[in-house]
C-alpha cells in the first residue's frame, strides 16, 4: 500500500503549487495523511488551517487521517531526538525552547505514520539528504522521495501568492469553478520539470465546466431560478453567471426616449400574440425584420447595454414582468 501525506503550513489559502502536490498525492497514494506543519509560530496565520481545509474540500480532495497538527506532537519529537541530540551533522533538530524544527518533526511523523512515498515540489530536494541521514539515525527506513516540477509565473520565476489566480481562494473568488481548477491540476499530473502557470487555459476550462454543469447545479451556484439557466450557459465564470442573474432579476432603472417606442410597442404586440407559445429567437427575428432597435429592448428589460443573449433574457422573464419593464422604460 502506498501511504502518502500532504503537509501544508497554515499560512492561508493554498498556493496552486501546493494544490498540485495535494492532487498528486491523492492520485498516487492509496492512503493519505493530512498533516499541518505548524511548528513555526512566526509563519502561522490566524485561520490559515481553516482556509486550507476549505480549499481541499472545494477541490474534492479527501484524506484518510488527519488533520494531524505537529504542534500537538512536541513531546513525541523530544522523545525521538533524545538518543540523537539537539543537532545532527550540523542541522538543528530542537530549538532552544525545546520545539522541533521542520526536519525533525517531518521525519518523525513520516516514521510514525508509516509513510512510504513523499511526493512534493522540487524546492524540497535539498531536504532529502538531510532527512535521509535523520531516518538512518532514528533506525528507520526512509520513504521513496518523488519530487515534481513547480508552477512558475509567466516570467519563469517563482509564482508569488499575490499574483492573479495564484491561490485556490483567489480562483474561487474570481468565480472559477472547482471542476476547472481540479481538471487543470489533474492535467499537470506529476510534471518532471517546472511549468509556467497557464491561467488562460484555466479560464477556458472554466467555460467548459460551466457548460457541463447540470441545470440545477448551475442555478444553485449562480443563485438563480431554474428558468434562468439558458441565459447563464455562455458565462465565462460563475461571477459572470451571478451578474447575469442580477441583471435579469434586478434590472437597473431605464428611461428611454420616444425613439424606442415603436420597437417596444411591437415587442409588446408579439409577446401578447405568443399566448403561451413564446419563441424568443423567432420574436427577435421579427423585430429585426421591421428594423427594431434591439439595444433599446435590452436596456428596457435589463437596464444594461450588454449582457447575456437577448433571447435568453426574454425566455427567462415571465410575460407580465417583461411587459411591466417595457411600460416602466417608457
Amino acid at each position: 500500500m502506498k501511504r502518502v501525506r500532504f503537509a501544508p503550513s497554515p499560512t492561508g489559502s493554498l498556493h496552486v503549487g501546493n494544490a498540485l502536490s495535494a492532487v498528486a498525492n491523492r492520485a498516487f497514494g492509496d492512503w493519505l495523511l493530512l498533516r499541518v506543519d505548524d511548528t513555526d509560530p512566526a509563519r502561522n496565520v490566524a485561520g490559515g488551517e481553516e482556509e486550507i481545509l476549505r480549499d481541499l474540500h472545494w477541490l474534492d480532495i479527501e484524506w484518510d487521517e488527519g488533520p494531524v497538527r505537529q504542534s500537538e506532537r512536541l513531546e513525541r519529537y523530544r522523545e525521538a531526538a533524545a538518543p540523537v541530540g539537539d543537532r545532527l551533522d550540523g542541522v538543528t533538530l530542537l530549538r532552544e525552547d525545546g520545539t522541533a524544527t521542520y526536519q525533525l518533526a517531518s521525519v518523525v511523523d513520516d516514521v510514525d505514520f508509516g509513510i512510504t512515498h513523499v511526493i512534493r515540489g522540487n524546492d524540497h530536494r535539498p531536504n532529502e539528504p538531510v532527512q535521509a541521514r535523520l531516518f538512518a539515525a532514528l533506525g528507520a527506513r526512509p520513504p521513496e522521495f518523488v519530487h515534481h516540477g513547480l508552477i512558475l509565473g509567466e516570467d519563469g520565476k517563482k509564482l508569488s501568492k499575490r499574483a492573479p489566480g495564484a491561490t485556490v481562494g483567489s480562483l474561487r473568488d474570481e468565480g472559477i469553478p472547482a471542476e476547472a481548477v481540479r481538471r487543470y491540476l489533474d492535467e499537470l499530473g506529476l510534471p518532471r520539470h517546472d511549468v509556467r502557470y497557464d491561467l488562460p487555459r484555466l479560464k477556458r476550462l472554466a467555460i467548459e465546466a460551466i457548460a457541463a454543469l447540470p441545470d440545477e447545479e448551475l442555478a444553485a451556484r449562480a443563485g438563480a431560478p431554474l428558468e434562468l439557466v439558458p441565459a447563464l450557459r455562455g458565462a465565462r465564470d460563475l461571477n459572470e453567471a451571478r451578474e447575469t442573474t442580477r441583471a435579469i432579476l434586478e434590472p437597473e432603472p431605464a428611461r428611454l426616449d420616444e425613439s424606442a417606442r415603436p420597437t417596444l410597442d411591437r415587442f409588446r404586440e408579439l409577446l401578447n400574440a405568443a399566448n403561451g407559445t413564446l419563441d424568443p429567437r423567432g420574436l427577435l427575428r421579427e423585430l429585426k425584420a421591421v428594423g427594431g432597435d434591439l439595444k433599446a429592448l435590452r436596456l428596457a428589460l435589463t437596464g444594461r447595454d450588454r449582457g447575456p443573449e437577448l433571447w435568453a433574457v426574454i425566455a427567462a422573464l415571465p410575460r407580465d414582468e417583461a411587459l411591466r419593464r417595457i411600460d416602466a422604460a417608457l
